[in-house]
């Protein structure tokens, strides 16, 4: 048995998992599809940060949003600290990646964690996101191979594979950078507005199906808050219960209708919403018509929308 500490710093926010992994007999740990150790939590916390504030405007992190990232992982560190973590992990994503002064963070982290964070490629995030995604899904059966879509922040990381990783692009769509770039001048937003922010993710489909052959995949698998959250308000739960929406399946036609719903909200009408985490009112219009406009695109019927994604994928990285 072995505790890990895995910290994931994306655009939005910012995530630990403290966990005990014990190993597969057979050695297989560390393989995804299912197979293979048993990752157990200790600790699993998620604070909304907003790291990538403005990162798409002006290229650089904020002062005042790396110091509410510090503060939360200060609070991470001390858990950490208490639980005996063996291995820890820190890992960075596409705000860091595309910041100018990201050894401002990068130094920040070190101080913190001790450890120097790792602001990896979409490429790497890709990778980690379908390990911590489908070593669950062999129960479920689900028809292969897999598209894994995680909608973050800044971007969009699409994978597909069976049981390892075949093809993967990760794109600059996500629910922060989609809202500051179209739909923060509007509550609601207005149709030219919505039609703006559609018109920019289909051309990152497009290019995103150059790479991927994204009419291979058999089942759809979403990960990350704008998928999980848009489950709860499909499946009607009144709060967030993660037990509930992990492996839940969400029909095209309900995230069209979630979606339509969110982007005619007014923002109080979004934050009244049981489900949705303050840190989400603002942003989950565009997290939502992203998937909408991966569904139509792609053509696909449903989701499985999954709890498990990359913070799973950096704590079995360390098994």
């Amino acid at each position: 048995m072995t505790r890990v500490a895995a910290i994931d710093c994306g655009t939005n926010s910012v995530r630990l998992l403290i966990a005990d992994i014990a190993p597969d007999p057979a050695g297989s740990a560390g393989s995804a599809g299912g197979a293979g150790g048993m990752l157990t939590d200790v600790e699993r916390l998620m604070e909304i940060v907003r790291l990538g504030q403005g990162v798409d405007r002006t290229g650089r992190l904020a002062p005042e949003a790396l110091d509410r990232t510090f503060t939360a992982m200060r609070g991470y560190a001390e858990l950490v600290e208490r639980h005996g973590a063996e291995k820890v992990r820190v890992v960075a994503t596409s705000a860091t990646r595309d910041a100018d002064n990201r050894a401002d963070f990068v130094s920040g982290v070190v101080d913190i964690f001790g450890v120097v964070p790792e602001v990896i490629t979409g490429d790497e995030e890709a990778t980690l996101s379908f390990l911590g995604a489908t070593r669950e899904l062999a129960a479920l059966r689900p028809a292969r191979p897999y598209l894994v879509v995680d909608i973050g922040g800044g971007s969009t990381e699409f994978v597909l594979g069976s049981s390892e990783v075949e093809a993967a692009r990760s794109v600059d769509i996500g629910c922060v950078r989609m809202t500051e770039r179209h739909l923060k001048d509007g509550d609601p937003p207005s149709p030219e507005q919505i039609t703006a922010a559609a018109a920019d993710i289909d051309a990152a489909l497009a290019e995103v199906r150059r790479t991927v052959p994204v009419d291979e995949a058999r089942t759809l698998v979403g990960l990350a808050g704008s998928v999980t959250t848009i489950s709860g308000i499909a499946h009607g739960l009144p709060e967030y219960d993660p037990e509930r929406i992990h492996l839940s399946r969400v029909t095209a036609t309900q995230v069209h209708e979630v979606t339509r719903n969110l982007l005619h909200a007014t923002r109080a009408e979004r934050a009244a919403i049981g489900v949705m985490h303050p840190g989400r009112v603002d942003v989950i219009g565009a997290g939502a018509l992203i998937l909408d406009r991966i569904m139509r695109e792609y053509g696909f019927g449903a989701v499985v929308v999954s709890e498990h994604d990359i913070l799973d994928g950096i704590a079995w990285s360390l098994a």
